[in-house]
């Protein structure tokens, strides 16, 4: 049949020339993290910026070309686009977006075609999509990633999670309110300085520059007072964006909390992880099986830099090792359920009992049936086996409004300080 015939049109590809002229939009999730990576991606000569638009204009622009019975994430992310190209502050017919794909069961492997047919309705369909995934999905002349570039991406999510980690035990403490703010902008902007040099990014240069941040955080002055200790857990993208969960973290700090979040190191390795169980109980090429573990090797060495300068300090929690988790989740839950964050969810929440933040947010996105699995359908058996564990499980979608999702956590915070008052 003639091309002239049919509705289909062959995507449009982010090229060399487009890698000159192009703003690269990403969706706004680990904006501490984004911070870091950043520079890196303009070193290679990328021009990118985060979206952040939020609110209901930006739901009802996702709704309209979007089905509501589509993943939350995919409706948010769409209506930030949208609304980023619309707003004036871009060109566009130089914007290209950003949207992942996993390669696996979850549906987000079909958004980026999803989100171009949105583009096309809305008018605008020039726009450049770029995959970013490691499975060879889809391929742009214009994304010519080096290997270190990849390496030093990988360190600053490491520093990322540094900051994070530190940050978050420390701020609620402080006796000077701001100085853990501005030490995170102080090491941002020294290691921006180092990556645009080309270095920072070898295993001695990140233990090195991890032990500084570690003692720099360390010496923050504080004050210890019984809190409130809460971690969230679930769904990557709700997790960390802050677009997303509704300001999650703000939340529960404005309810005198202790908020811990995992890194997204660990998520990494995970994920890692359950491509080499998906081989060993299905079968695939050799070569993939070495790859990957090639790289588990490289993550685990990274994994055990940043927790053991964690661990200098006593102050500090750390997050458990991805091989520890493994551990947790036997007996619980299949090791070869990875769909919807599978048995990472579970094991945390056992790990973060351990660590003192029994009190649990599990953060999960309508119309993601494996994440109502792994998530809803682990919670009970979780508490079996740990009963000092109080979980909450929060739905966001487009119809959910942000005070009942704050008034289902405000009950378990209630019971969090009953908690608190009985052991102190």
């Amino acid at each position: 049949m003639d091309k002239k015939d049919t509705h289909y049109r062959e995507r449009i590809r982010f090229t060399l020339k487009m890698k000159k002229e192009y703003t690269i939009l990403i969706p706004e999730m680990a904006k501490l993290h984004f911070a870091l990576i950043k520079p890196i991606l303009n070193r290679q000569g990328f021009r990118v910026e985060l979206m952040d638009a939020e609110g209901p204009e930006v739901i009802q622009k996702g709704l309209k070309y979007v089905h509501n019975d589509i993943c939350y994430p995919a409706l948010l992310i769409t209506g930030q686009m949208l609304t980023a190209i619309e707003s004036g502050k871009y060109d566009p017919h130089k914007v290209a977006m950003v949207i992942t794909q996993s390669g696996g069961g979850c549906r987000d492997s079909n958004y980026i075609h999803l989100m171009r047919k949105a583009f096309e309705k809305a008018g605008y369909p020039d726009v450049p999509f770029i995959s970013a995934n490691v499975w060879g999905l889809e391929f742009n002349s214009g994304v010519n990633l080096t290997p270190r570039t990849l390496l030093m991406a990988l360190a600053g999510m490491i520093y990322g999670d540094m900051l994070m980690i530190l940050s978050n035990q420390v701020r609620p403490y402080e006796v000077h309110p701001g100085e853990t703010d501005a030490a995170i902008e102080r090491w941002i902007e020294r290691l921006g300085r180092i990556f645009a040099k080309g270095r920072g990014f070898m295993p001695r240069a990140i233990d090195r520059n991890l032990k500084a941040i570690a003692k720099d955080f360390a010496a923050i002055p504080i004050r210890k007072a019984p809190k409130v200790k809460v971690a969230v857990v679930g769904e990557l993208f709700l997790k960390y964006s802050m677009t997303g969960n509704n300001h999650l973290e703000e939340f529960l700090a404005a309810q005198d909390c202790e908020v811990f979040m995992p890194s997204m190191l660990g998520f990494g390795i995970y994920k890692t992880n359950g491509a080499l169980e998906d081989l060993r109980l299905y079968g695939g090429k050799p070569v993939k099986k070495w790859i990957l573990e090639v790289v588990m090797r490289v993550m685990f060495h990274m994994e055990d830099i940043l927790i053991r300068n964690i661990e200098a300090y006593d102050q500090f929690t750390a997050p458990e090792r991805v091989n520890t988790l493994k551990k947790r989740a036997d007996g619980v839950i299949g090791i070869g359920n990875s769909m919807g964050e599978g048995w990472y969810v579970a094991a945390e929440m056992l790990e973060m009992a351990d660590s003192g933040y029994e009190n649990i947010v599990c953060v999960q996105p309508f119309g993601c049936l494996p994440s109502h699995v792994s998530i809803k359908g682990m919670i009970n058996k979780v508490r079996r086996i740990d009963p000092r564990i109080n979980a909450v499980d929060i739905e966001y979608d487009a119809g959910a409004t942000k005070v009942n999702q704050e008034n289902r956590i405000k009950l378990m915070l209630a019971v969090a300080k009953e908690n608190l008052a009985k052991n102190e």
